[in-house]
């Protein structure tokens, strides 16, 4: 039997590695474009391309089953006009070109899905957001300006892109919880152990957010339910507000206090980490309406469970001398 197979192009980061491993080990074969092919995958083959003009890479997409675009500059720096430029750029191309290989296919992929962000949604406290909002206003206090510009920019070039024969899904994706260093949820736990787990600001603004799990199992469900399309929010169903957050992360790792951080300092701590505080700062209360109303059950809907699992599976591999590994959550 022939093997369904999976392209990932901008897949040699975290989220890539996540959906290589778990599709690889479903026995799909999976293919990952990458700027800078590296043998470290041992869960895909890499394929170079520049995300900016076709190229060989094309021929990857002809007969492939599913394309997940995860291409793009991180935002986790300063948003000064270079890092601005790089950010706004290498998602818009990318989604570009992918649409003109699609369409120039002559056996195109069942399904395109593209990474977008939950950031889209305006910030907000007391309304929940889901998919059905299509008003997406900035909030100069949470100073989101550029990121729903950047949002609204990637989403409109996907939609664009004529390919009448391969289903679209936009990936409203929230932060993604795995035991993987680097990752929010490595960071969020260092700061729980060296006492600075309190409040960020007013504590007030929600956290949206997934299991790695979860995240791997609603892109599969979308995969497999073709009557999804368009905009999906991969989120959990309970986004917290950050005061709880940094409340159940203390109590997982048996710290009774943190110190809590006001604007000011996260405008320093932003600095010197050469980040930005709208990461932390806007309030994003997004909810996965179309998953839930099409029948997908979470494995982790609340956040306690989550990073109680976590924490496990941490202290798992540590015991056993492991690697960290999202087929072991």
């Amino acid at each position: 039997m022939q093997r369904s197979k999976l392209v990932i192009p901008g897949g040699s980061g975290f989220l890539g590695r996540l959906l290589a491993e778990w599709f690889n080990r479903k026995n799909w074969e999976v293919v990952v474009l990458s700027r800078r092919p590296t043998p470290e995958m041992p869960h895909a083959r890499c394929v170079r391309w520049d995300g900016r003009s076709t190229g060989p890479w094309r021929r990857e997409l002809d007969g492939a089953d599913v394309v997940i675009n995860l291409a793009g500059r991180s935002v986790d720096c300063r948003y000064h006009a270079r890092n601005r430029r790089a950010m706004m750029d290498s998602r818009i191309d990318s989604t570009r070109v992918l649409g003109e290989a699609i369409s120039g296919c002559e056996n195109p992929p069942a399904v395109w899905m593209n990474s977008s962000t939950a950031t889209i949604y305006p910030h907000s406290i007391d309304r929940p957001m889901d998919e059905t909002v299509t008003e997406f206003t900035p909030t100069p206090a949470a100073k989101d300006a550029f990121s729903i510009k950047i949002a609204t920019n990637w989403e409109r070039t996907f939609n664009d892109a004529s390919t009448p024969s391969t289903r679209k899904v936009a990936l409203r994706t929230a932060m993604v919880l795995a035991d993987v260093p680097g990752t929010v949820y490595a960071v969020l736990r260092r700061l729980v152990r060296c006492g600075l787990g309190g409040r960020m600001g007013s504590g007030r603004q929600y956290v949206s957010w997934i299991h790695a799990v979860d995240f791997c199992r609603a892109v599969e469900w979308l995969i497999d339910h073709h009557q999804l399309t368009g905009p999906v929010n991969l989120a959990a169903p309970h986004p917290l507000p950050n005061r709880e957050m940094m409340r159940v992360l203390r109590k997982t790792f048996g710290v009774p206090l943190g110190l809590p951080a006001s604007r000011w300092m996260l405008e320093v701590g932003a600095f010197l980490l050469r980040t930005e505080t709208e990461l932390i700062l806007k309030s994003r209360r997004v909810v996965p309406t179309r998953l839930l109303d099409s029948g997908f059950e979470f494995r982790f809907p609340a956040f306690h469970d989550a990073v109680r699992n976590l924490a496990a599976l941490g202290a798992s591999n540590r015991d056993n001398h492991q690697p960290r590994s999202s087929s072991s959550m």
